[in-house]
Order: C-alpha cells, then sequence, then structure tokens
C-alpha cells in the first residue's frame, strides 16, 4: 500500500473514532488492522460495530497481551505467571479475561498500535516499537518499500504521534479529535482516488469469479449444512503452531476446566446441538486458552441461530489469531452475505482463494 494511501487510512480511522466518541460514550472495543475494510471504490471503511461496548457497563473483555492498553492490565484480575508470559511472547495468541472497562483512551492506545502497523507494514508490539523509537532507531519502523515516498518531516510526525498514543498512562495520550487535527495537513494527495492510490484500475473492485475450494464456495451459497460437514471433518488441524494446551507442563484446575468445555463443545457440535457448543466454546474463549477453529466453529453456530454479525466478530478473531488461515476468511464472506454486504463478501472469497493458492503453490 503507497504512502499516502496509509495515511488515508489512518485520517479515516481517527475521522471514524473521532464521529464514534462525538455520538456519546459508545466505545470501539479491540480496535486493529483486521477492523479495516475496503469499499468497492477502495476507500477504507471500519466494520464490526457490532464489537462497539459502553464504559459503563462493568463487562470483562478477552483482548491479545501484547497489544493490550497497560491500564487493562493493572485493573484486571489476573495474575500473570511466568509460563503466562512466556505463551505471551513466544506464541503471541495467549487471550485472557480483563477486567478492565474500555476508556477513550484504551481505545487511543489501539489507534496508536495501527498507526505502528501502517508504518511498519507488520504487527509490532508496542512496547518494541517504543524502545526503537527512544532509542532513535525509529526509521528500523519504517516499510522498506516506502523509502523514497515520504518526507522526514511526515515520517517524524506519524512516529511521534504513534509514540503519544502508546504511552503508558492513558492521561498522557492525546485525544482523538487532536489526532485528526495533527493527520489532516499531512494528507497530500486528497484528490486523488483511493482506487488509484491502491493502484487497481477503476471497475477491478467488482471481482471476476474465481474458482473457489469445497469451503469457499459452500460459504458463497450460505450452505450450512455443507460447511458444518467441512468443519467437522477437518477438525483442529489448522490450529498447529498456535498456543495451546500442549504449551503447558501443569495445569490448574481452572485451565482443565476450560480445555473440558473444548471438548463439550465439541461433542455437541458434532452432535448439532448448536446451542450448547455456543455455551461451551464460550466457556473456552473467556478462559486462558484460543483456538481459531473454535471461533470458526462458534461463529458457524451463530450463523445457523440467524446472529450473522456475531458470526462476522467470531471469523474475523479467527483471522486476527491466524492471519493467514483461508478458512477465516471464507466463513466472513458468509457472515457479510448474510449482512447483505454483498461486495465485500466477494472480497473477502478472493482474499481466502488467494491465500489457499499460496499455500499449495
Amino acid at each position: 500500500m503507497k504512502w499516502a494511501m496509509r495515511l488515508r487510512v489512518a485520517l479515516y480511522l481517527a475521522q471514524a473514532l473521532d464521529h464514534c466518541s462525538s455520538r456519546g460514550r459508545a466505545l470501539y472495543h479491540d480496535l486493529n488492522a483486521y477492523r479495516i475494510l475496503f469499499d468497492q471504490e477502495g476507500n477504507p471503511r471500519l466494520s464490526s460495530y457490532g464489537l462497539m461496548k459502553n464504559s459503563r457497563d462493568g463487562k470483562s473483555y478477552s483482548t491479545n497481551l501484547a497489544f493490550t492498553p497497560p491500564e487493562y492490565l493493572r485493573t484486571g484480575n489476573t495474575v500473570l505467571t511466568d509460563k503466562v508470559l512466556e505463551l505471551m511472547y513466544n506464541g503471541n495468541c495467549l487471550h485472557l479475561p480483563m477486567a478492565g472497562r474500555v476508556i477513550p483512551e484504551s481505545v487511543v492506545y489501539s489507534f496508536g498500535t495501527l498507526l505502528l502497523d501502517l508504518l511498519s507494514g507488520k504487527h509490532i508490539p508496542p512496547t518494541h516499537a517504543l524502545d526503537l523509537i527512544r532509542g532513535k532507531n525509529f526509521l528500523m519502523l519504517m516499510d522498506s518499500c516506502l523509502e523514497g515516498h515520504f518526507s522526514n518531516n511526515d515520517g517524524t510526525e506519524l512516529v511521534r504521534l504513534a509514540s503519544r498514543c502508546l504511552q503508558y498512562e492513558p492521561r498522557e495520550r492525546p485525544n482523538v479529535k487532536s489526532l485528526v487535527t495533527a493527520l489532516t495537513p499531512i494528507q497530500k494527495e486528497t484528490e486523488v482516488p483511493s482506487h488509484v492510490l491502491m493502484g487497481i484500475p477503476h471497475g477491478t473492485l467488482s471481482l471476476k469469479r474465481k474458482i473457489l475450494t469445497p469451503l469457499g464456495e459452500a460459504c458463497s451459497r450460505m450452505d450450512l449444512t455443507a460447511i458444518h460437514e467441512m468443519l467437522e471433518k477437518n477438525g483442529y488441524k489448522d490450529d498447529e503452531g498456535i498456543a495451546n494446551e500442549l504449551s503447558f507442563q501443569m495445569w490448574t484446575d481452572q485451565i482443565q476446566e476450560t480445555l473440558n468445555s473444548k471438548k463439550r463443545g465439541d461433542t455437541a457440535f458434532r452432535a448439532k446441538e448448536f446451542e450448547t457448543a455456543i455455551e461451551c466454546y464460550t466457556h473456552f474463549i473467556g478462559g486462558m486458552m484460543v483456538s481459531p477453529t473454535v471461533f470458526a466453529r462458534r461463529c458457524l453456530c451463530y450463523m445457523l441461530f440467524d446472529m450473522p454479525q456475531e458470526a462476522l466478530g467470531d471469523a474475523m478473531q479467527a483471522q486476527v489469531i491466524s492471519p493467514e488461515w483461508p478458512t477465516a476468511f471464507y466463513l466472513q464472506a458468509a457472515a457479510l452475505f448474510s449482512l447483505g454486504m454483498d461486495k465485500d463478501a466477494l472480497e473477502t472469497l478472493k482474499d481466502g482463494t488467494d491465500l489457499e493458492a499460496r499455500k499449495h503453490s
């Protein structure tokens, strides 16, 4: 993605969050790169507003520790053991229930991690990024393909904004409105259409049909019975490499109960007792372990109960955990079709098919 388009994404997100906050206390929870979709003209859009939470509700949330706002860890009731920390930094897939509430400053912190993604082209843990910035090695953060495409002043300003957003103390972070103010003058190609900045000829975003895998085809037809059969047959083989129960040497009663809930969920899923499966998988997801396959299975269960927004959230969570897993994209497409977002669904099917092709090439 070109530098100008990355700036456009950053400004759009800041404006979207500012619009959100200006309408009351509704906050966007779990902001990350996988929430960003692009419309038929290539313009960025923020998805999964079903994940917006209210800071007064007092609920706990499950989040990725390596990218979690520090105040979640300070106000949460979770004790981080050495084994948990080891899993967090090695697998980067560990999710824990946090008692910290979503506040505006937490959303700004998440926006800072997104700025890092746009600057570097990869997912860099904030603590590592701040160490580089403090050591004046911030050019190491920049995506090498952007070299020569931005001025030092613009690059320095983006790094400065990211650093401010990622401050340890919430009160030291900027508010969203000031982010919009800071990002607006950096825009240099405001009149150029997004599809031009992305290098996509106009009209090609109306996707040409590609040959789909059986799962992709089933998702495109919304054949939920066929999807169930394929997910059941595939089992958990695609969870390889994800931090899981094999990473622990000793079990606590809580962890063992979490694993048992997954087994009960699998039994219910196999028996097509989908309400029970949702209940069991939800208990598993709320524990210390996480699995893209569990999210995929609960996603299908939600679709069977005509809950497409919840299904989309689960499919996107599966993608966060396993970014190059075609199944996550296919299930997102099925949920998007259910929501009447056919163009987005077709694009997502294409992404899944491209990943599948690379996987087998």
